[in-house]
């Protein structure tokens, strides 16, 4: 599990780099659905909480350091977009593309070093290094989809599906309580299709409250990437319904997924994202 994870992580940075280092100048700088971010923008995010991903593994009391800045920030109003354009911004392109590289490839290594179930701190509670790693793919996969959306390029399915919709399924009670609303007495049954067909299913057999439909459109949903009602999923039972609604598998405050018929967010979330 863990070796396969690491690989799957690797492969989802390697992917969305070799898709960035054959754009143009002009499309770095084309506004996403994502709050208007450009692929410059995402890829700054990205390489931004890498970094803060590799201090948190090489120096703690340093990474402590840096979150409690960070979130003295957040306390004053700054966006994590301004944060990100400020660190980075004398940086070019292609620039910004090969130091991402550089620091996915020493978070990789320094990931590998690690046993699974190894505790690293982060924004909130510390993490175990296989939801750690989790994460870091989560992060990836869903940045690297708004910039997909924004060139209007179809995504090849891949196994690095899996542990996304994982994620998705293991923050059900969490979203709730993330809203301080009830969680619902039973978990959804979820039954998804991986690529070649393969079926991946979390939770009890169950035809009054399950989710059932393509991988993509799962981690699309619970990345809210896509408004489930814009998805071939197929959403039976109140509980599964009210999931969907507001399905949410990363850390912070509560967001809104984009509304039917559109993919942007809802501007409330603006300064936390």
């Amino acid at each position: 599990m863990w070796q396969e994870t690491l690989s799957l992580l690797q492969a989802a940075y390697e992917d969305l780099c070799k898709e960035l280092e054959a754009l143009d100048e002009a499309a770095w700088w084309l506004p996403t659905d994502f709050f208007g971010w450009t692929p410059w923008d995402e890829i700054a995010h990205l390489c931004y909480f890498d970094e803060a991903a590799l201090l948190a593994i090489k120096d703690e009391p340093a990474f402590r350091r840096h979150a409690t800045d960070l979130l003295e920030l957040m306390v004053q109003g700054q966006p994590i977009s301004a944060v990100a354009r400020s660190h980075f911004h004398q940086v070019k392109p292609l620039e910004l593309c090969r130091l991402w590289r550089e620091r996915f490839l020493q978070l990789m290594s320094a990931l590998r070093a690690l046993g699974p179930k190894d505790r690293l701190p982060w924004y909130g509670p510390s993490m175990s290094a296989l939801s750690f790693a989790t994460a870091r793919m989560m992060e990836t996969w869903a940045h690297g989809q708004d910039i997909y959306d924004r060139l209007g390029r179809v995504r090849v399915a891949s196994e690095v599906l899996k542990p996304i919709a994982h994620l998705g399924v293991s923050t059900f009670a969490w979203t709730f309580r993330n809203r301080q609303l009830d969680v619902p007495d039973q978990a959804p049954f979820v039954d998804l299709r991986g690529p070649r067909q393969v079926r991946w299913q979390w939770g009890e057999p169950s035809s009054s409250q399950c989710i059932q439909g393509d991988a993509l459109d799962f981690c699309l949903v619970v990345t809210q990437r896509r408004n489930w009602k814009d998805t071939d999923l197929t959403v039976i039972g109140p509980a599964a319904q009210s999931w969907m609604a507001i399905a949410q598998c990363f850390a912070g405050p509560p967001a809104d997924p984009p509304r039917q018929g559109e993919r942007r967010y809802h501007p409330q979330w603006l300064a936390n994202a």
